[in-house]
């Protein structure tokens, strides 16, 4: 970094251009500070006070692609922008814009220059323009404004702003002159760290550590070590270690050297053995239950004050792993009665006579990760730890390790850990969902695991986007997924490929009268929007299918229109007895105008030999648990979603069929969805939908319930397949006051009892029928 940019937080308009350029070219550190006036650069010696200029001089040190003669022209535009306050005059600016934006990807040339960060700044700045390209009136526009925004260096700028606010909110006199970015880092010199326990699968939460430690490493051109924390023999295999490093792939983190905390057992042990001698750490054989208590208490340990050749003698015994040996432990000799209690002589070493996964049964005692972590970060040159900030009551048990051993100061920057509604981060909870049969594995979709999350369809790009956005945050908070899901479908909407599937329940044959007498196939794009995603082949037949739900919906001659198609009129339905529609005719109206009709529905050609449809399975889930938070107190079992799986037998088009394992797409419609591969029990594909963001697709599918759980075998049925069924499988007759609707809500009992309900008024209204039917009570 060779500049400092200081900006007000309370800036209106904010300087988001100078802000957005400085994290985007690294060449600024962003320095909020209530008490600050307008915006300031200092860089190399000068200061510059006016946005654009600071936008330019940024430009300029970042290598940015040079300007051209059209610069100075958008430069003039973002200062008048501000100005303009009539809509008219705002429209017609963006209107232009966006007709330059039709067959370019950036302002001026063919990348990012100083232009694209002074415009898009002044469009950030307005509610008024903002508001307006929420309309979608200016895709291209839009597009452009998006991809800027949700680039990793806006994405820290804006959580910069967003930290700064809330630390302005809570008067925090530290945390209002926040720095974005991390304290004393050197380019080229920071070495950040990502320490890993190898005892089981990474989840969501290692993902934001990962994600950090990698991006600050490259913010900075330094270097990021992936350290296994392999301490306890109890819990570490070598296995976890392989299934870590694959989870780190999926995340597209990879470190530049993978150590072991295991390969420093002899330095860790001689620094133990040099505390012992200067006095700082001694033996003690007090029983685990007496000495939490002691601990909280303040009471000093009857061994604290044993001589030096004591605490060496015990510490040998403990190195053999003889039956003395493993009562006693070493205590680092901190403080007895600290009002933090991390500082109040913790242990740095215990002994563990299980073989260890790395160096078999050479060593009896292991140090413990307290003890280890600031050793082994110092010997490897790291030089910003990133820690959660629960952590951060053992920060300066941390900094002490480093002083009383005399070794090289590592830097310590906190980050809040994230916690979500509805979801278990504990290993040993997620373990007794594995244990009990509820889930299939560590990769099931209803995992937070790394695996779980990624098969579930969320992307690199939004996990990334949404972990830096959190970074600076300290809030410990449970988050909602909303959010995060809504980043991701930014990310997949643009590419993801469109194509078709219909629910097999009561799937109705149409004729379609002016339809080709044989089957003609076309070839369309997969995704109109994106020429780029490809295209697929389209099979248009006189005899097509549509869902059962669309053709209930229809009314008879109503104009509908079938979709990349045209238009049709329903000439006639054939209904059963159970009120199924089992059969249409539709007549072809292609001349008819679709932005007049209300309905615009998905259909396949009924299969043929040449071409046929491919039976799909669309799966959904639920959260495991009903409650949005656990306490520490209560019991997992009593808090599992009964049902968690929801399955739904369809039919695709045959353009599926060329999609492999992983691929995202889209069914209009229906929703995202990720191809699961194919079924061993009943060959059919399956494809797991992606929730979108939106509150429908991430609220809890069931109402809050105790009891233990049992697992359901795949593919039975959910209470909303199994509700009102006949004997026959189908839907039976809904009862007068049911409202027909294809839901996976649980039934519940109507909460005013069975029967009607009097509602006994005095007014002048004339009684009336009901609309459903039921007779209201005799006067």
């Amino acid at each position: 970094m060779s500049g400092v940019l200081t900006l007000t937080p309370a800036a209106s308009p904010f300087p988001w251009a100078a802000a957005a350029i400085s994290t985007y070219t690294n060449k600024a550190t962003l320095n909020f500070d209530t008490a600050a006036k307008g915006v300031t650069l200092e860089i190399d010696g000068s200061q510059i006070t006016a946005e654009d200029e600071i936008v330019q001089a940024l430009a300029k040190a970042g290598g940015l692609a040079g300007d051209s003669a059209k610069t100075a022209a958008f430069f003039a535009l973002a200062k008048t922008l501000p100005t303009v306050t009539a809509f008219p005059e705002i429209t017609a600016a963006l209107d232009s814009l966006d007709d330059h934006l039709a067959y370019r990807t950036f302002l001026v040339g063919h990348d990012i220059t100083a232009a694209e960060w002074i415009v898009w700044g002044a469009l950030k700045g307005s509610v008024k323009i903002v508001g307006l390209l929420k309309n979608h009136k200016h895709p291209h526009l839009l597009r452009w404004f998006n991809h800027l925004e949700s680039l990793e260096s806006t994405q820290l700028a804006i959580a910069g702003l967003t930290e700064a606010k809330s630390a302005k909110a809570r008067n925090n006199k530290t945390a209002a002159s926040f720095a974005l970015g991390l304290q004393d880092a050197k380019e080229g010199q920071v070495v950040t760290r990502f320490p890993p326990e190898p005892s089981g699968y990474l989840h969501i939460g290692h993902a934001k550590a990962a994600m950090l430690n990698q991006y600050f490493a490259k913010m900075y051109k330094g270097k990021m070590i992936i350290r296994f924390d392999d301490t306890n023999p109890s819990k570490e295999r070598t296995e976890f270690e392989e299934t870590i490093l694959e989870d780190l792939a999926l995340l597209d983190v990879h470190g530049d050297r993978i150590t072991h905390t295991s390969d420093y057992f002899k330095e860790l042990y001689e620094y133990a053995l040099q505390a012992i001698k200067t006095g700082k750490a001694y033996a003690d054989d007090t029983e685990q239950e007496q000495m939490r208590k002691e601990r909280w208490d303040g009471i000093a340990s009857k061994h604290r004050d044993d001589s030096i050749e004591d605490n060496l003698k015990h510490f040998a015994e403990m190195t053999t792993g003889s039956a003395e040996g493993i009562r006693w432990c070493l205590r680092a000799k901190m403080s007895v009665d600290n009002p933090n209690k991390a500082l109040r002589d913790p242990v740095i070493f215990r002994t563990n006579l299980l073989p260890h996964h790395r160096t078999g049964d050479k060593w009896k005692v292991y140090p413990t990760y307290d003890f280890a972590c600031p050793i082994v970060d110092s010997l490897e040159g790291v030089t910003h730890a990133l820690r959660t900030n629960e952590y951060r009551d053992r920060n300066p048990q941390y900094h002490w390790m480093i002083e009383a051993l005399n070794l090289r100061p590592v830097n310590i920057w906190d980050f809040s850990r994230l916690n979500f509604i509805y979801t278990l981060l504990s290993k040993r909870k997620l373990h007794w969902f594995v244990d009990t049969g509820l889930v299939r594995g560590w990769d099931d979709p209803r995992f937070p695991t790394v695996r779980g999350i990624r098969r579930r369809g969320l992307t690199i790009e939004a996990l990334r986007q949404f972990m830096l956005a959190q970074g600076p945050s300290q809030a410990v908070v449970s988050l909602e997924w909303d959010s995060l899901w809504t980043l991701n479908k930014k990310v997949i909407d643009p590419v993801a490929p469109r194509f078709w599937a219909l629910s097999e329940t009561n799937i109705v044959p149409v004729t379609v009268k002016g339809g080709p007498e044989t089957a003609e196939v076309k070839s369309l794009p997969k995704h109109k929007k994106n020429p780029e995603v490809g295209e697929k082949q389209t099979v248009y037949s006189s005899q097509i299918f549509v869902e059962q739900e669309d053709a209930v919906s229809f009314e008879d001659n109503e104009e509908v229109t079938l979709m990349d198609w045209g238009n049709a009129i329903v000439r006639s339905k054939t209904v059963d007895a159970s009120g199924v529609i089992t059969g249409l005719e539709l007549e072809l109206h292609l001349a008819g105008d679709f932005r007049k009709t209300k309905k615009k529905v998905t259909w396949l050609a009924q299969p043929t030999p040449a071409a046929p449809l491919v039976d799909v399975t669309l799966l959904d889930y639920d959260y495991l648990i009903t409650k949005k938070k656990l306490e520490e107190a209560d019991a997992v079992k009593d808090f599992v979603t009964p049902v968690t799986e929801f399955r739904e037998l369809a039919r695709a088009d045959a353009n599926v069929r060329s999609l492999v394992k992983s691929d995202i797409i889209q069914f209009e419609r229906k929703g995202y969805y990720i191809f699961d591969g194919v079924s061993k029990e009943d060959g059919r594909l399956e494809f797991i939908r992606i929730p979108d963001g939106r509150a429908a697709s991430i609220a809890s599918k069931a109402a809050p319930q105790t009891g233990a759980a049992t697992p359901v075998p795949k593919g039975a049925a959910t209470p909303a397949q199994t509700q009102e069924a006949g004997a026959d499988g189908q839907r039976g007759q809904l009862s007068a006051l049911e409202t027909p609707v294809d839901t996976k809500m649980y039934k519940v009992d109507v909460v005013y009892g069975e029967g009607e309900v009097p509602t006994p008024a005095d007014t002048k209204m004339y009684k009336v029928q009901s609309v459903y039917g039921v007779k209201p009570e005799s006067a």
